[in-house]
């Protein structure tokens, strides 16, 4: 099995994994900035959390982990945890920012980036 062939049965094995309180998956999230696989099998991952205080942080670690292994040619799987840069609503997938506009009835992409140009609210 080539290595593209394998990236792409991690990702899917990735698409099975969702975040416990956004019920989409951590890949269309845009959780998992980078997947690679070395000469021998061995699988890296760089991922993010929505926020550096999370408190499931080992629980989706070890998930990814545990699901990459049973990936057929998979000899080890490697997650390093980044918050750099900082994940936003603007790095979902186009599949992820429809599944939550189904969910929640509006883009958060959009309301993000009106966010973003404005500043936050005045608390005043």
């Amino acid at each position: 099995m080539g290595k593209e062939e394998l990236i792409n049965r991690v990702v899917s094995v990735l698409k099975t994994i969702y975040d416990p309180e956004i019920p989409i998956n951590i890949y269309d999230l845009g959780l998992i900035y980078r997947v690679d696989v070395d000469e021998d099998n061995v699988v890296h991952i760089d991922m993010t959390l929505t926020t550096p205080a999370c408190p499931i942080t080992v629980f989706v670690v070890q998930q990814v982990i545990n699901y990459v292994k049973g990936v057929e040619g998979v000899k080890d799987v490697k997650v390093n945890i980044t918050f750099n840069p900082p994940w936003n609503p603007s790095m979902m997938t186009k599949e992820g920012r429809e599944r939550f506009k189904q969910l929640f009835g509006y883009d958060i992409v959009e309301e993000y980036l009106k966010m973003s140009k404005s500043g936050p609210p005045n608390a005043g």
